[in-house]
């Protein structure tokens, strides 16, 4: 049974974009899940691609094969379908060591000045709440995650930084994220992560998924040079 009221939209010529109200909410983030999982476990052959983030969608599929009006029918039947599958999604929770080194949170002097707070308040509210996942882009393995403390909200920066170093633990607007590699980035760099959240040789590139939690944990400098020099670092999972 359908629980919110869905747009469908033509994204390009081989895909549908469908949105559910513009906010962030668990409740959508479920619903997300629930009806990409019944597309995925659906009859249809013709499939390419599905992500989401947020509150948004994208179905990619062969145009070659079905037109996007009967394809759009073919959606909204399964999301209307009365399926209760929620049983069979899974939350894990990833424990990620981070380092708050002033080395590495290059922003912290920054956010402590703006939001009228210690670094050390901004390190003990970071790292103790959970974090939802909702989506992963707009580099692969870049984690969306929502429950970031008021007290930590901060605007993007006005300049982007060129390069954002791989690992780095950042904040922007009402989000928290890691980055996955060296990129271009406005976010503010409060610390670093020793562990690679995407590694394109591994079976599982990215071993996050929208609807699993983070739970970061402080960790000293030495403590990141010796997990940076392990050859195959085990992660955590908090029960």
């Amino acid at each position: 049974m359908s629980t919110f009221k869905l747009t469908y939209k033509p994204f390009g010529e081989s895909a549908i974009l469908i949105e559910w109200p513009q906010k962030i909410s668990i409740a959508i983030l479920d619903d997300i899940r629930n009806f990409s999982f019944k597309i995925q476990h659906s009859n249809i052959k013709y499939i390419l691609e599905i992500n989401f983030v947020y509150s948004s969608l994208l179905v990619m599929y062969k145009s070659k094969k079905i037109n996007y009006f009967d394809f759009k029918k073919e959606l909204q039947f399964i999301y209307n379908e009365n399926l209760i599958i929620k049983n069979n999604l899974k939350t894990t929770i990833w424990e990620i060591p981070v380092c708050y080194d002033i080395g590495f949170g290059m922003d912290l002097p920054f956010l402590s000045l703006q939001n009228k707070i210690s670094i050390e308040e901004i390190i003990s509210i970071h790292s103790s709440n959970y974090y939802t996942v909702y989506g992963i882009g707009f580099l692969p393995g870049f984690l969306y995650l929502g429950g970031l403390s008021k007290k930590l909200y901060l605007k993007r920066r006005e300049t982007p930084r060129l390069e954002v170093p791989k690992g780095a633990v950042a904040i922007g607007g009402k989000q928290t994220g890691i980055y996955p590699g060296i990129s271009p980035g406005g976010w503010h760099i409060i610390g670093k992560t020793p562990i690679s959240i995407f590694n394109i040789n591994n079976k599982k590139p990215c071993f996050v998924i929208p609807g699993d939690k983070i739970k970061f944990n402080p960790i000293s400098k030495e403590e990141f040079d010796q997990i940076k020099s392990e050859k195959e670092v085990k992660l955590k999972k908090v029960d």
